[in-house]
């Protein structure tokens, strides 16, 4: 379904964007430098509608966003039950996708093990590429997708990894050695306002 509108919303780490159809969420935009910057991608990504007022079915999308960047230390926000509009997006993207939206906050996997919860064990790779074009992180959350030797993979957000351990430390995410630190032990973590884009590269 076309895109009708997009709105900005603050958070604690900067205002993110969303854009809706009838059908559902058609995009996510994680935070650019600032309100304005965020204003700007979200015209380029949508250039055929404008700013509006979202309607009641994405206002609880945003307020749930919104807690689960707040990481708040209660029950775990999911983000599952979100509607999203995947009308053009490939059948193997939508196949990535909706297994990483069974991912809770803090839970993590390697795209190998996506790959074969997928039924195809050698597509570590296509899946690592489905999650550099998701348009929407982090209610689909690519950030919880890490490479097979424990390092973070990639990120394509302002900051690169270091955006993406950010993402993990909110949700407080347990890990399973000392890689994914190292990637990001000369850099510090991005400032609250960082944040480029809204999508994973592939490892």
């Amino acid at each position: 379904m076309p895109t009708q509108a997009y709105a900005l919303f603050n958070t604690p780490i900067g205002h993110c964007g969303i854009a809706w159809s009838e059908r559902g969420v058609t995009g996510v935009q994680l935070p650019e430098q600032d309100e304005a910057a965020t204003r700007a991608r979200m015209g380029r990504r949508f250039p055929q509608c404008s700013e509006g007022v979202a309607p009641p079915q994405v206002q609880e999308a945003i307020g749930a966003v919104v807690a689960l960047l707040s990481g708040a230390p209660t029950a775990p926000v999911d983000l599952s039950d979100v509607m999203l509009d995947m009308d053009g997006v490939p059948p193997f993207h939508q196949r990535v996708y909706e297994v990483a939206r069974r991912l809770l906050p803090g839970e993590t996997v390697t795209y190998g093990e996506m790959a074969r919860q997928l039924g195809d064990p050698g597509a570590a790779r296509a899946v690592g590429q489905a999650l550099g074009s998701n348009p929407f992180a982090p209610v689909v959350p690519c950030h919880r997708v890490l490479a097979a030797d424990g390092r973070a993979g990639g990120f394509s957000a302002n900051g690169g990894v270091t955006t993406k351990l950010r993402l993990l430390l909110i949700e407080r995410a347990r890990f399973n050695g000392p890689g994914l630190f190292d990637e990001a032990v000369d850099a510090p973590l991005p400032c609250d306002n960082s944040f480029r884009t809204s999508s994973c590269s592939p490892p």
